[in-house]
């Protein structure tokens, strides 16, 4: 299993007044390196359109660990969860490490494939499958006191 991971700067924009990361920030790192991830295997935003079709989200929830800052860059993972045989549905899982490597939050999100014309669900080219049971296999996050 092949390990995905995307390098991000946390941008001063991301934070609120007091400095701290705002929680849609950690979810915008997730969304980015998961659709990097699909980009890099052939499936970018051009590439799903003129095949019709894209991702949905049925679930997306982020546990956060410790604080992430403004001007870090920390590195976020893709992991894989549950994906059926067709790859049609799938349960993804991210790691965000801060710039010390300590995990600072973990997302897990649940999704699907839908039609773009005819806005119903779908399965996606086999390769998306093949792709998501390649990657390493992460677990969801249980908190620890």
């Amino acid at each position: 299993m092949k390990s995905y991971e995307k390098q991000i700067e946390v941008a001063w924009s991301d934070a609120d007044p007091n400095g701290h990361v705002s929680h849609s920030s950690y979810y915008q790192y997730g969304a980015h390196a998961r659709m990097r991830f699909f980009a890099d295997i052939g499936f970018n935003t051009e590439a799903r359109n003129e095949q019709n079709f894209g991702p949905i989200l049925f679930k997306e929830e982020c546990s956060f660990i410790k604080e992430l800052k403004t001007d870090e860059t920390i590195t976020v993972n893709l992991l894989q969860g549950e994906v059926s045989e067709d790859g049609g549905r799938w349960v993804v899982h991210h790691e965000i490490f801060n710039q010390k490597g300590e995990k600072a939050a973990h997302i897990t999100a649940k999704g699907a494939w839908i039609d773009l014309k005819r806005r119903k669900l779908t399965i996606p080219p086999k390769g998306i499958a093949v792709a998501l049971k390649g990657l390493k296999v992460g677990v969801p996050y249980i908190y620890k006191k």
